[in-house]
């Protein structure tokens, strides 16, 4: 069902809820209703057989084993799913997903994973150890970030503390903007300024705490409009976002200009670096020059950046930092009058797996500062080559001037149909709507010998089978295509709703 541009481009304008009501008067009108009905079960029944395919059958059950199983045939059946599905993140042909990945360094992760399986940092006098980890972990990220985490000074130390990614790190931070703004600025319903480019944590956190989440345009480079970010700034904006990089693009917004603007309006202003935090503190000395980005501009007031990404720690951690101890107690939750005891949890978990903490500090005290910079170095001239062998490519155009996160449109081919082209040849690539393009986020993995060659060969192939060939009926090309072609947003949401619902459909 395609809508054409004109409409689209009307349609895509209007208010949320105002489009919701039209989706609902549609959807009453017999004929339209019946279409648009039958194109999301045609497309939510592919998704549904998609995930049926790749679900594993060994050991499936339909209720909990009357008797328990053999630990031994338990952990053999382990093994073997691992290994299947290892191939594809070991061998470099997914994006992002897997920073790290060398057998070696996985080892070494298990191994300081089972002795502390069992820490809790909710139990800081029993795990004292796991307590200074976290401080050492929210130190070593804030000196990396242009801080200084050992100042006297409450309003100028940069401080922090950790999460289980990169969505809480920035869920955390805009619950301390909104209590601050509710308890000092006097702010009833706040607003945050973003570009369309930052992360839907911000949609999460904004819907979760009731704050109004305003999205401004992006220029044709990928980078937040100036302009625009600031036309949106009011009384009660409580702050403003940048993105350090982008996810969709790879591209560092104009974040000294901004953060200046926020400063000068007294608002908050966030950089997410969650993806580009541990590469963008090493870049400069790789050999790859970048704009300033963190607490080196004193319009910055919070930042977020992931250890579970480039900082090569296992999944499930992430830094949130605050410029001032202040501001950060606003993240923090207490209860003084609960009959089971004085209760205070930094962010949102109560209890958290002390293993994970420990595993980020011991991943971050064996790499060290050169082993960061050796890493971020091979990352950043792999990124380099990719880029250039698709700039080879007539058919394909690089969107803005990214480093290691390189996407790709085309005004030639079907992008989403070449990105199934590329899961055919094993590569598990990111589709990305408005300009519809894709990317490849450049990780370790990609650094290993003949894999960038071998992306580019799959590219050209790809390329060259989709122009070359009728369009496709199956895949993901026709739920991206739907995606970026409807205005009712609330049509796309239900096809993500359904492709969760076949998730845990058992």
């Amino acid at each position: 069902m395609q809508i054409p541009d004109a409409a689209n481009a009307v349609l895509s304008r209007l208010p949320k809820g105002l489009t919701r009501r039209i989706e609902g008067v549609l959807d009453k009108i017999p004929f339209v209703g019946d279409m648009v009905r039958a194109e999301k079960k045609k497309v939510s029944d592919s998704m549904r057989e998609s995930v049926r395919k790749h679900r594993p059958t060994e050991l499936a059950f339909d209720a909990l084993p009357a008797k328990g199983l053999g630990k031994e045939e338990i952990l053999a059946t382990l093994k073997m799913l691992s290994t299947r599905e290892a191939p594809m993140w070991r061998d470099g042909r997914v994006s992002g997903g897997v920073y790290h990945g060398d057998e070696a360094h996985l080892r070494f992760l298990d191994e300081v994973y089972s002795l502390y399986s069992q820490a809790n940092p909710l139990h800081a006098d029993v795990w004292p150890s796991v307590a200074r980890f976290e401080a050492d972990i929210v130190a070593f990220t804030a000196k990396l970030m242009g801080g200084d985490s050992k100042l006297d000074d409450d309003e100028k130390v940069v401080c922090g503390a950790l999460s289980s990614g990169g969505t809480e790190s920035i869920m955390l931070a805009m619950k301390a903007y909104r209590d601050h703004g509710r308890n000092v600025r006097g702010i009833k319903r706040g607003n945050i300024v973003a570009a369309v480019s930052a992360h839907p944590a911000f949609d999460k956190a904004a819907h979760t705490l009731d704050v109004e989440m305003r999205r401004v345009p992006v220029d044709a480079d990928g980078r937040a409009n100036v302009d625009a970010m600031k036309a949106a700034v009011d009384s009660n904006t409580l702050v403003m976002i940048g993105s350090a990089v982008s996810f969709p693009h790879g591209v560092i917004d104009p974040i000294e200009e901004l953060s200046a603007f926020a400063k000068h309006k007294h608002i908050g202003f966030h950089t997410d670096a969650c993806l580009g935090g541990f590469i963008l503190a090493f870049a400069n000395e790789a050999g790859f020059p970048i704009p300033r980005f963190d607490f080196s501009l004193p319009g910055v007031t919070s930042m977020s950046a992931d250890t579970h990404k480039f900082g090569y720690a296992a999944k499930g951690s992430s830094v949130v930092l605050y410029r001032g101890r202040a501001l950060r107690r606003h993240q923090y939750f207490t209860t003084p009058e609960w009959t089971g005891g004085l209760y205070v949890t930094p962010g949102f978990a109560g209890s958290r797996p002390g293993a994970l903490i420990a595993q980020a500090w011991a991943t971050m005290v064996a790499m060290g500062r050169e082993g960061y910079v050796a890493n971020t170095k091979a990352v950043l001239e792999t990124g380099r080559k990719i880029r250039r062998s698709i700039e080879a490519m007539p058919e394909l155009r690089i969107v803005g001037d990214p480093l290691w996160v390189i996407a790709f449109r085309s005004e030639v081919v079907d992008v989403y149909r070449v990105l199934d082209e590329m899961a055919k040849r094993g590569w598990s690539l990111n589709g990305l709507p408005h300009p519809a393009a894709a990317h490849l986020c450049v990780t370790l993995r990609h650094t290993m010998p003949g894999v960038a060659e071998k992306f580019a060969s799959d590219l050209r192939a790809s390329v060259d089978a989709v122009r070359d060939s009728p369009p496709a009926k199956d895949g993901m090309a026709p739920v991206y295509g739907l995606a970026s072609s409807l205005p009712f947003k609330g049509l796309v949401s239900d096809l993500l709703c359904a492709y969760v619902d076949a998730l845990y459909d058992a």
